[in-house]
């Protein structure tokens, strides 16, 4: 019973790191602009893909270094097409904008790739390699996600707390109108919150991509979820995103114990619909950046 449970523990910390991850570009970009980016986890099946399509004819790491590149540059064009030319726009306008750069994109992964599930090779070891901590049996690409998203939000919340750009990114958040008035290229402050996001979402696209395959539809609910993540650590705090997506991934992890695997999304929709009623500030009460 306890190799069972730590299976589905660890499961859980794995799917939940990379709602995580997806959650956390939603709040870089919400906290810079206003926009919730339904898009957002095109960038995840973007690097997959891409990182695939590479691996062909490069060897792993730059493949994936490309990957990531060339999905940073969609991130920057998104904002730079669709986004910097609007001046004041509603909620709901930008929901639709998003929601149909979302459409775009994986129609564009349709014509390209086509509808076959792809994925990279494991990193190390192989398909039938496997680990056992804790009695479970596991492949050493779960460690290798783990470690990966984990270095992610490390390194995002270092860039945010210590760097210049990063420290120049939150003062944009907190009154863009004041940032622009001391000087800040608010502007080009923006278009850096597209591509930390997309580089974030391309980078656990490409280390999940082993294990959970990818395909040119799969951004599409892993945005529900990082939208659910967001929403549930507090919209506009990352590190609240962070714990939420672990909370997310567990208990859909669980789930699959007690119900038919097929029912596993209908515990982020339903998490969802109870945060939005029950408590929209999200469980941790993340305090959300102030705009004019």
């Amino acid at each position: 019973m306890s190799a069972l449970f730590f299976q589905y523990l660890m499961a859980g910390l794995t799917y939940g790191m990379i709602y995580a991850v997806v959650g956390m570009g939603f709040n870089i970009i919400y906290n810079a602009t206003g926009v919730i980016n339904f898009a957002q986890g095109e960038f995840v099946m973007l690097g997959g893909m891409i990182a695939v399509s590479l691996v062909k004819i490069l060897p792993l790491p730059l493949a994936i270094l490309l990957a990531v590149l060339a999905t940073m540059v969609v991130g920057a064009l998104v904002e730079l097409v669709f986004i910097r030319w609007l001046s004041s726009p509603s909620v709901l306008r930008m929901i639709i904008i998003t929601v149909g750069i979302s459409i775009l994109i994986r129609e564009a992964a349709l014509l390209i790739w086509g509808q076959n599930v792809r994925a990279l090779p494991y990193f190390t070891g192989s398909e039938i390699t496997s680990l056992s901590i804790g009695g479970a049996r596991m492949s050493p690409q779960v460690l290798w996600t783990l470690g990966a998203c984990s270095a992610l939000v490390a390194l995002t919340t270092a860039f945010f707390r210590w760097s210049s750009t990063g420290k120049q990114m939150r003062a944009c958040a907190s009154n863009r109108v004041a940032a622009s008035l001391c000087g800040l290229p608010t502007r080009n402050l923006v278009t850096a919150s597209f591509i930390l996001s997309a580089g974030m979402g391309a980078l656990a696209g490409c280390v999940v991509s082993p294990i959970t395959y990818t395909q040119y539809n799969i951004g599409t609910g892993l945005a529900m979820k990082g939208f659910t993540v967001a929403i549930l650590g507090g919209l506009g705090s990352s590190l609240a995103a962070v714990a939420a997506g672990l909370v997310l991934g567990v208990l859909e992890a669980f789930a699959v114990s007690v119900m038919p695997s097929a029912y596993k999304d209908a515990v982020s929709i339903t998490l969802l619909l109870a945060i939005l009623f029950l408590r929209p500030t999200g469980l941790f009460a993340a305090r959300v950046a102030y705009r004019p």
